[in-house]
């Protein structure tokens, strides 16, 4: 059974730095795309960042300079380094992984539980 396990949320002031972690239990298996996705009350779920398994990133724009996503490919593990964090970027972040089988070409989908991050002015 493969399983996202997040951490790393919390309660931060405005102009802090939080960073999550995101580990898939999937040693067995291949780990393609990973992302974080956030959802605030009211709004809809919206992709934070992305990284392929060759490490190509992707940013919306509301937080380019500021966060970075990263991965590690042996430990199955991406994670969203988060500086200047703003109020605007209090939300639930969940992680993202498409996994599938090693050698396969059928990847599902799969998230984490979420992870409360509020941001304090």
């Amino acid at each position: 059974q493969v399983q996202l396990v997040e951490s790393g949320g919390g309660l931060v002031q405005a102009g802090g730095s939080l960073r999550l972690s995101c580990a898939a239990s999937a040693s067995t298996f291949s780990v393609r795309d990973m992302r974080w996705y956030r959802q605030a009350p009211g709004k809809q779920r919206e992709l934070v960042a992305g990284i392929s398994s060759g490490g190509s990133t992707n940013y919306v724009d509301s937080v380019k300079g500021r966060f970075t996503i990263s991965r590690d490919n042996a430990k199955d593990t991406v994670y969203l380094q988060m500086n200047s964090l703003k109020p605007e970027d209090t939300a639930v972040y969940y992680c993202y992984a498409e996994i599938g089988r090693a050698g396969g070409v059928i990847f599902n989908v799969y998230w984490g539980q979420g992870t409360q991050v509020t941001v304090s002015t």
